[in-house]
């Protein structure tokens, strides 16, 4: 069973840093695209960043230029480091692999599998 489990989440003030991390059991990401997506109270769900198999990346207009997605495959771990953080980025967080959408639509939700998520909170 595929399981992605993200950890780093947490409490941050306007302007600061978080990395992000999202490991898996039963899935490679060497031979996948991953993905962050955020989810805010009241919202919907959207695409924060996508890495594909070749390691090129894709990213939502209101992260780009503060977070960098990357993935280490040989310990099979996902990240996502979010500099000057904003208040706007408070969401819950959540990885997901195993794309099942076209080839241009890496930041719609058209994955897999899920994880749980993880909290980033950013004050003001």
């Amino acid at each position: 069973q595929v399981q992605p489990v993200e950890s780093g989440g947490g409490s941050v003030q306007a302007g600061g840093s978080l990395r992000l991390s999202c490991g898996v059991s039963g899935h490679t990401y060497s031979a996948d695209c991953v993905a962050w997506f955020r989810q805010a109270p009241g919202k919907e769900r959207e695409g924060v960043a996508a890495i594909r198999r070749d390691g090129s990346a894709t990213y939502a207009d209101s992260v780009k230029g503060r977070f960098t997605i990357s993935k280490d495959n040989a310990k099979n771990i996902l990240y996502l480091q979010m500099n000057s953080l904003k208040p706007e980025d408070t969401a819950m967080y959540y990885c997901a692999t195993g794309f099942r959408g076209a080839p241009g639509a890496r930041l719609d939700p058209a994955y897999a599998y899920w994880g749980q998520g993880t909290q980033v909170t950013v004050s003001s």
